[in-house]
């Protein structure tokens, strides 16, 4: 037995609307490793029931895995919105929500992240809980303008922040995800109304807090 299959053995097995949406995404869509899968989701979930937010705002869908664990911890009355620029998923999406009673707390916007989070720094929207997992090479772009959606307290999660290992391999030097996700982890780290704990979880996943304006 593998430390991971370790892990996976003594970790609260998935519900079977996850289970069935992770094995209908390795068998029918494109690039399936970027589900966020058992670890992860469970990892995502504990979080979320932590915080026990009342909003949550997910940059980049996927097939809705991430989504339905996040919403696992929201409020009675809570509410998770989900962004998702490529509208080929939408129908997959839509169906894999649906799966589960979680679905209908969960509100799905298909579109550019930027141009929604515009849309939402005009609505005046609020979010307890914030996770970014979306275009690596723009993760600082939507660190700026998410800033203003989260209170003093709130909670931002950011996914693939390790990227295989490759923010520290110089032969990725080039490469314009990883050059975008060091600027990520450079900005979070210097940024003085953050705090913030890189977890060696899968791909690397930032915690961060927001103490101040």
């Amino acid at each position: 037995m593998s430390l991971d299959e370790y892990i996976s053995a003594h970790t609260t097995p998935e519900n079977d609307a996850l289970e069935a949406i992770s094995r209908d995404t390795h068998v029918h869509v494109l690039n399936p490793h970027m589900l966020s899968g058992h670890i992860q989701g469970r990892l995502l979930s504990m979080l979320s029931h932590m915080i026990h937010p009342r909003r949550i705002l997910e940059l980049g869908t996927f097939t809705g895995y991430s989504a339905l664990c996040l919403a696992e911890g929201l409020t009675d009355d809570g509410l998770l919105i989900t962004v998702e620029h490529n509208d080929e998923l939408e129908e997959t999406i839509r169906r894999n929500l649906s799966r589960s009673p979680l679905g209908g707390r969960i509100r799905l916007r298909i579109g550019d992240c930027q141009e929604v989070l515009k849309e939402l720094q005009g609505e005046n929207q609020i979010f307890d809980l914030i996770f970014i997992d979306a275009d690596k090479r723009e993760y600082c772009a939507y660190l700026e303008q998410v800033m203003p959606l989260v209170p003093v307290g709130g909670f931002i999660l950011a996914d693939n922040t390790l990227w295989d290992g490759h923010v520290i391999d110089e032969a990725y030097n080039k490469d314009k995800q990883t050059q975008g996700l060091r600027a990520f982890n450079e900005t979070v780290a210097h940024d003085e109304r953050l705090e913030q704990v890189i977890l060696p979880v899968r791909d690397g996943l930032t915690l961060i807090r927001k103490t101040g304006e």
